[in-house]
């Protein structure tokens, strides 16, 4: 696995960079030597969050914790994120190399989190991808909604998930 680390209004120690990519090493064995992780810490007044995102191929997975300091920032991140691999196993086992689960402890029971707030617009480049995928690729995320080109019918749709915990489809009419 590239792991890029980055720090902002900070710069991240060498035994920082030797933890992250030992406890990346849990995801890396998922993801396989191809998978980029780009680790972003910052450094605010009282905390520090630490930021993952993996990529592999289009697909992406994304997790963000804050703590008192960047290495319990790094433990909880990097739990959050096999939190979110667990929790879409049975539908990343067929996008991942084959047996990547084969090893992978299930712990603790996974909790759904329900907690969301929009803090940014962004700007974002839209690839064909059925709904599914689009689901899929939103959890990932752990965002709420998503984005995203109908492969089947080459239309803008949107994807979201209810409050009772349900997923719609919003498409657009012509």
């Amino acid at each position: 696995m590239i792991i890029t680390i980055t720090g902002r209004k900070c710069t991240p120690r060498e035994s920082f960079k030797g933890l992250a990519e030992r406890k990346l090493a849990r995801v890396e064995r998922l993801f396989g030597e191809d998978a980029e992780a780009r680790v972003t810490v910052t450094v605010e007044k009282n905390q520090q969050s630490v930021e993952i995102t993996v990529r592999k191929g289009g697909m992406l997975v994304r997790a963000e914790e804050r703590a008192a300091n960047m290495n319990e920032a790094l433990d909880l991140c990097v739990d959050s994120l096999v939190r979110q691999i667990r929790k879409n196993k049975t539908r990343l086992e067929k996008r991942l190399h084959a047996g990547a689960f084969n090893a992978f402890a299930e712990d603790e029971p996974v909790a759904e989190e329900t907690e969301f707030s929009v803090l940014r617009t962004k700007s974002v480049v839209l690839k064909p991808e059925s709904t599914e995928e689009a689901i899929l690729q939103m959890n990932l995320l752990g965002h709420q909604f998503y984005m995203f080109q109908n492969s089947a019918t080459d239309k803008i749709n949107l994807v979201y998930r209810r409050k009772d915990g349900d997923y719609s489809l919003i498409e657009p009419i012509e």
